[in-house]
């Protein structure tokens, strides 16, 4: 399961920089580190051959010997793409709607608290504190905060923890009041890894997913109750 934060401020705050130190220093402690970033407007560049593409198909794929690129002409949503990840930890630049991971705090003045942190902030980062939440006074000290506290949950909203979003349970995990493992979706009975990254399911879907393969199986010569391991390569 990886872990995640995301780092929120207004425009020039110093989100990409935070998120380019922190990186570094996750990635010196031995931790792989994937990030995303939420923009208002397009990524590729103007007058390029992927931009020109982009406006007449809707996928586009860049290959060459050191990167590839995908590009969808329509919006994606970011716990449909962690599955493609292989890193262990996630930083997000930006990203102020999401409810299902905590956040770091980059405030230009003390009231933007109150407009960024959602119950969701573990900690800020830069010249403004608040009174309520630790300031990091350095990168290795918020290293140590998102490590030992970065979560993401599959941001379903299936309300089977007893609450009746993702929202709500993320801010009592941050608040010390719930565990990541009260996330029913993430603690179901059945496992599907897709590139080494576990796929989230409410209960309702685990139960058809289930009962579907297993009523398959049940036709084949040989079978019998038991634990079942499927793994496709």
């Amino acid at each position: 399961m990886i872990q995640a934060s995301s780092i929120v401020g207004y425009k020039k705050s110093g989100k990409t920089a935070l998120l380019i130190k922190l990186a570094r220093e996750l990635q010196n402690r031995g931790v792989s580190v994937a990030a995303a970033k939420f923009s208002e407007h397009g990524f590729d560049a103007q007058n390029t051959d992927t931009s020109r593409m982009t406006g007449q198909v809707r996928e586009v794929i860049g290959l060459s010997s050191e990167q590839t690129m995908c590009c969808w002409s329509e919006k994606r949503y970011l716990p449909d793409l962690i599955p493609l990840l292989k890193s262990r930890f996630l930083l997000v630049e930006g990203g102020k709607h999401l409810g299902w991971l905590p956040r770091i705090m980059i405030l230009k003045k003390p009231s933007d608290a109150e407009a960024l942190d959602n119950g969701l902030a573990l900690a800020t980062w830069g010249k403004i504190k608040t009174h309520y939440l630790p300031h990091a006074s350095g990168v290795d000290d918020l290293a140590d905060i998102v490590l030992s506290r970065g979560f993401a949950l599959p941001g379903l909203d299936c309300s089977t923890c007893g609450r009746n979003t993702c929202l709500e349970l993320a801010r009592e995990i941050v608040a010390g009041k719930a565990r990541i493992r009260d996330c029913q979706a993430l603690n179901s009975n059945m496992k599907i890894m897709v590139n080494d990254q576990e796929l989230a399911m409410n209960p309702f879907v685990e139960r058809i997913i289930s009962k579907s393969i297993l009523g398959m199986l049940s036709e084949l010569k040989g079978y019998s109750p038991g634990k079942v391991k499927i793994s496709i390569d």
